[in-house]
């Protein structure tokens, strides 16, 4: 999928893509670099778009691991299938709020690494929290999930723009949290490296 191509799709559906360009190298470093890959069973990546930083996740994941990837957009679910040929890669037609359904369907237990590209900026705050809460109770404890938003202070949902503190909200899953300023993306975005995960 070409650039323009995901600019066009990515602006006729912004509040599920939340991404008006394909990650950088410089953000896929940064959000993968943490996760402990190379010894991960189990991955989940939440909202892989075109699946750039999925291609990295696989380059590093053990030839036995196994990555879900949520997506609700059909037409990158289409291109997620038809462009990475691997067997360790599922792509699930479905949202985050799915998750443990998804697992449970599938008789997985526990998580080894995450990451999301979604926009929670966009989303009402509960909604937020039934992902994160979602996703902690799965976590293993040694488990390490990033975050990536464009914005950190600002919640634009349901037609309205109100404050948000990323970090604080990571904070109530999450006993530690590192946040990096990747400059060379477009836009610029912050990555949050979270681990000792706690459900509520």
């Amino acid at each position: 999928m070409s650039l323009a191509t995901f600019a066009t799709q990515a602006l006729a559906d912004f509040q599920s893509t939340a991404a008006i360009a394909p990650s950088s190298p410089s953000l896929v470093e940064a959000m993968t670099k943490p996760l402990p890959l190379e010894t991960a069973k189990t991955v989940v990546e939440l909202g892989p778009g075109t699946g750039v930083m999925t291609r990295r996740i696989l380059e590093r994941l053990p030839a036995d691991g196994r990555l879900l990837a949520f997506e609700i957009n059909p037409r990158f679910v289409t291109y997620l299938g038809e462009e990475i040929d691997d067997p360790r890669l599922e792509v699930v037609e479905a949202g985050a709020e799915m998750l443990n359904q998804e697992l449970q369907r599938r008789k997985i237990g526990r998580i080894d690494a995450a990451l999301s590209s979604l926009g929670l900026s966009l989303m009402p705050p509960d909604f937020v929290d039934d992902i994160l809460n979602g996703l902690t109770s799965r976590l293993s404890s040694e488990a390490v999930f990033t975050q990536f938003q464009y914005v950190s202070r600002i919640r634009i949902a349901d037609g309205t723009i109100s404050a948000f503190d990323a970090k604080k909200a990571l904070g109530r899953f999450f006993d530690q949290i590192d946040r990096r300023v990747i400059v060379r993306n477009l836009p610029p975005a912050f990555v949050y490296a979270c681990r000792g995960p706690r459900a509520e």
